[in-house]
């Protein structure tokens, strides 16, 4: 997905160069709008048909946008049911910012244009309707920097999700099953663009670990298949690339409720930005990430024919998936979907978000409003709140535009929660009570029994929302508005 030649991109890259130096205006007027359809597709998953949903531009799945280029586009919903799509990480003007508790959704048929100005990085695109998102309503949405086009490096794109054959709404209800039985869904609110089924039998509530004395639970549902770029590991993709190349390495975890480990395996990675953002570079060949959440890597194949896998773990399980780095006319070896051993809890201990550090913090500045934001919930009943609140009772979180606000996820329930907040770019400030200058983000992962502190400025006066990027956890009650004031 998304993949090309050293050669071929700097080749393709001198026309972009060109383009990025025209004015802004004349820039403006010369692009058309990109043409972006909410459709369906067939994948084949493990030689069983699947349909499921899709976000196709003009070269296929998903958005490429060069250095400059603004985000103009004509999405056009081509389903049978209204939806909306969120442009995740990115920051337009809140009525462009695809949140269904702002604008209405989509109806069949209907076009809307949006323009904004782009943020360069790793972004995607997804559905801001629990039911779509799960039918893989979603695509990478990637903006080169100047510094892309000039590189001698090839891009390869890594976007992952869970599957299932199910209804989601037969999903949810098992899910909700399993954590309370018939009724765990109640008290949801009136959540928008979401739909409700009845009630089944969980599948998966193991990956139980000892904690403080007290159970976390890792996975609440097993999902039929773990898919790299559309494909399991019976039928991986495999990206040519030149021996003693170097690959920049775009991950996007777009799963509804997984968590993964990227093993690199035999070749070094350096992790050089997450969420779309540069950090100092990290050295090591396996990094976690958590659900909405993205990394870029830089890796140096070896001056060798030979195949390299790309996998991702998931969390607590044997389950794996990935994509083959491979050399012309090397060997391409078949790795089983199924580790030898299960992949640690993600984590726990915040060590990795430790070790990240911005490249480009925020300003430093006094902070004009602090606040406690407690996250909740649990499988029995199987509803998840964000200060005691479900969505439909939730008072907002208030700020003024301008303002720096200080913001301290404390998670007082035994599953991890990646909180994603709209319309804002945060840096981790705290982590369990240390002081840290970490990373820029628009998700941060909060283990059972942490507190992650984040500050940000506050940005358009408008609803943005925040919640938990766990589906069933965001469609059970974990979200709420930050509302920010003029």
């Amino acid at each position: 997905m998304n993949t090309f030649s050293r050669r071929g991109f700097l080749a393709a890259s001198t026309a972009a160069c060109a383009v990025v130096q025209m004015p802004r205006v004349a820039r403006a007027q010369a692009e058309p709008p990109i043409a972006l359809s909410a459709t369906t597709r067939t994948l084949d998953v493990n030689g069983r048909a699947a349909t499921v949903l899709g976000l196709d531009g003009p070269a296929g799945h998903g958005l490429t946008f060069d250095p400059g280029q603004r985000f103009r586009v004509d999405l056009t919903n081509n389903l049978r049911e209204p939806t909306i799509i969120h442009w995740h990480g990115q920051i337009p003007p809140n009525a462009q910012d695809g949140a269904p508790n702002t604008v209405p959704l989509l109806a069949p048929g209907e076009t809307r244009s949006y323009d904004y100005e782009t943020r360069p990085g790793t972004y995607w695109m997804h559905a801001h309707v629990v039911a779509h998102e799960m039918q893989l309503l979603a695509a990478p949405l990637i903006v080169r920097a100047p510094e892309d086009l000039a590189a001698d490096r090839q891009e390869v794109v890594l976007f992952l999700h869970d599957f299932s054959f199910k209804a989601p709404d037969e999903v949810m209800a098992e899910i909700a099953e399993g954590g309370a039985g018939h009724g765990a869904m109640g008290g949801m609110g009136n959540m928008p663009g979401m739909n409700h089924g009845g009630m089944g039998n969980m599948q998966g509530m193991g990956n139980m670990q000892g904690m403080g004395g007290m159970a976390m639970d890792l996975n609440d549902y097993n999902w039929d298949a773990y898919l790299a770029n559309d494909r399991t590991l019976s039928d991986p993709e495999v990206v040519q690339v030149e021996r003693a190349g170097r690959i920049r390495l775009r991950v996007i975890n777009a799963a509804a409720a997984t968590v993964f480990w990227i093993d690199t395996g035999a070749v070094t990675a350096r992790l050089i930005a997450v969420d779309g953002d540069p950090v100092q570079p990290l050295t090591g060949t396996r990094f976690g990430l958590a659900m909405a959440q993205r990394m870029d890597f830089e890796i140096d194949l070896p001056d060798a024919s030979g195949a390299f896998p790309i996998l991702a773990l998931r969390e607590g399980a044997l389950e794996r998936t990935g994509i083959i780095l491979s050399t012309p006319g090397a060997e391409v070896r078949r790795i089983d979907e199924l580790a030898a051993t299960e992949a640690p809890a993600f984590d726990l201990d915040l060590a990795q978000e430790t070790r990240l550090v911005a490249l480009h913090a925020l300003p430093d500045r006094p902070v004009d409003r602090s606040q406690m934001i407690m996250l909740g919930g649990g499988m029995q009943p199987y509803v998840w709140t964000i200060n005691g609140a479900v969505w439909g009772q939730h008072q907002p979180i208030t700020a003024r535009s301008g303002e720096r606000v200080a913001l301290t996820f404390h998670n007082m329930s035994m599953m991890g929660h990646p909180m994603h907040l709209h319309g804002h770019v945060f840096q981790v400030i705290g982590l369990n009570g240390r002081r840290v200058a970490g990373a820029l983000r628009d998700t941060v992962y909060v283990p059972p029994m942490s507190m992650v502190e984040i500050a940000l400025d506050g940005g358009e006066a408008a609803r943005w929302l925040l919640h938990c990027h766990h589906m069933a956890h965001m469609a059970t009650g974990m979200m709420t508005e930050f509302s920010v004031s003029a």
